[in-house]
């Protein structure tokens, strides 16, 4: 697969998700804000990230281990920015 398609973007309704394909492990990896962002239907990013930074939050109050420690993986910005 081409380093073009290894990080592209689909659509979910109007909203774009960023995503990207690790060959050696054969799967995608997709970003849980803009995921968020098109669930809440939020085009605000800035908005999104506070929303999952406090579901992850309440989750982990909660006991839910839903969620893991790990590190973010870089992703272009919507404006191509990296």
């Amino acid at each position: 697969m081409s380093e073009e398609k290894n990080k592209s973007l689909t659509i979910f309704e109007t909203f774009k998700i960023r995503r990207h394909y690790d060959e050696e492990k054969e799967g995608w990896y997709f970003s849980v804000i803009d995921i968020v962002a098109a669930l809440i239907e939020q085009s605000d990013y800035q908005k999104a990230r506070k929303y999952w930074n406090q579901l992850k939050k309440r989750l982990k109050n909660e006991g839910n281990e839903s969620v893991t420690n790990c590190h973010q993986l870089k992703l272009l910005a919507t404006d191509g920015k990296g």
